[in-house]
């Protein structure tokens, strides 16, 4: 028989916040987190904008030693864990390292470490890269240094599925306590990629807004959409079985009751037309945790802001929930943070579990004119409602399809 589990901890480093108080104020607040890029000079880019985590000292997480091993998306996995574990209230001395795992993912690695040392080989020549390059850049190193800042010894995975690995990576880590591979995993999504190659390759695909207003760059469901805006960021959830948790007398956010995953075996970067991937995720996910679509309160979409997928994952939703889709609210906070790839999923599942706690669906920021094709209930603002049952959708380049669904816990 599976185990019950719940979520007991999150952390967050975000565009709008590196708490998940922060984070989770400014949601409120419908405050967007978007604006020049000012990591490097982008004059011959035709973007300009994104979302960069701010305010950020790497020395308040690690050690001058660590930080300088680290790239950006480890340093954020890190930073993100850190207040998941306190928040959850765990005292690692009197827990079995060996039942504490790490199912945690990053999209793309570091592709400034990359392109830093291509320049120094032809520069320099091959001899003068850095020792650590292949450790500080490879993507698995995220749910690495968490372990071992933290001396996490049990199961330790990292999914990548682009777009879709936070929400994998958390439905993993679920699968890995309901069976008994572990009592406790810190799941989710970290990514630091903005970059100039990054920039200039997602460009190249088309997918980028080339929108210079901050407040009308990541739309979703606007008939002007154009593209996503990168992001950057983690987002860490303290998953825990559900005993344990009672045991300890720990603070419970939510439930998770479903994951469900496909793929849409269609196209590299477009998702399948008619959603039917994306929805049989979702309906896989329901009918794991034995959700009704009439129960279904909330679904934070993936939502990027590019005219595909906004328009056939409306698709997908009225697949999956049939007539229960009209419903529901339907939000991306993508409108906010733009869009965090690999850590996406993290960020959007602790805002699923904010909307259970606290009765209160964030807006679609933004939004101005819906698009009539997307014609879910998707509110500009946010709005106050009881929230049961929330679902969080991620889509990843691949056809990579995800979906968690969160419950308000109940004895």
């Amino acid at each position: 028989m599976s185990r019950r589990v719940v979520v007991t901890g999150m952390g967050a480093i975000t565009p709008i916040g590196n708490t998940v108080e922060a984070f989770w104020n400014s949601a409120k607040e419908g405050k967007v987190g978007i604006g020049e890029i000012t990591k490097f000079d982008t004059t011959d880019y035709k973007v300009h904008l994104d979302a960069e985590v701010k305010d950020f000292d790497p020395l308040n997480y690690v050690d001058k030693k660590s930080a300088r091993r680290m790239e950006d998306f480890s340093i954020y996995a890190v930073a993100a864990a850190k207040e998941a574990l306190e928040d959850s209230g765990l005292n690692l001395e009197e827990e079995d390292p060996f039942r504490i795992g790490c199912s945690i993912g990053c999209g793309v690695g570091s592709l400034q470490c990359v392109q830093t040392n291509y320049q120094r080989i032809l520069d320099k020549g091959p001899n003068r890269v850095a020792p650590l390059m292949i450790p500080m850049l490879i993507s698995n190193m995220a749910a690495g240094n968490v372990s071992i800042q933290y001396g996490l010894k049990g199961k330790n995975i990292n999914i990548v599925t682009a777009c879709a690995t936070g929400t994998h990576c958390i439905g993993e880590g679920f699968r890995s306590i309901q069976y008994g591979e572990a009592e406790m995993m810190l799941a989710g999504g970290a990514e630091g990629a903005i970059s100039q190659v990054g920039l200039a390759g997602f460009t190249a695909l088309n997918a980028l807004s080339t929108s210079t207003d901050p407040k009308r760059a990541s739309i979703p469901f606007d008939e002007e959409r154009s593209g996503f805006v990168m992001g950057e960021g983690a987002g860490i959830l303290v998953l825990e079985e559900l005993e344990h948790a009672k045991k300890r007398g720990a603070k419970i956010y939510a439930e998770i009751v479903g994951y469900g995953a496909t793929a849409d075996a269609y196209h590299v970067t477009a998702p399948a037309e008619d959603g039917n991937g994306a929805a049989k995720a979702m309906e896989y996910a329901l009918k794991d945790g034995n959700v009704e679509p009439k129960d279904v309160d909330y679904v934070n979409a993936h939502g990027t802001s590019t005219h595909m997928n906004d328009l056939f994952e409306t698709k997908a939703i009225k697949l999956a929930l049939g007539e229960e889709a009209y419903h529901c609210k339907v939000s991306s906070t993508k409108s906010m943070v733009g869009h965090l790839l690999g850590a996406a999923g993290g960020v959007e599942a602790i805002a699923c579990c904010k909307s259970i706690e606290e009765g209160f669906i964030h807006g679609n920021i933004g939004l101005v004119k819906q698009d009539p094709e997307c014609d879910l209930d998707c509110p500009k603002e946010g709005v106050q409602t009881d929230v049961k049952v929330a679902l969080s959708n991620s889509l990843g380049f691949g056809g990579h399809n995800a979906t968690l669904v969160f419950q308000k816990y109940e004895a």
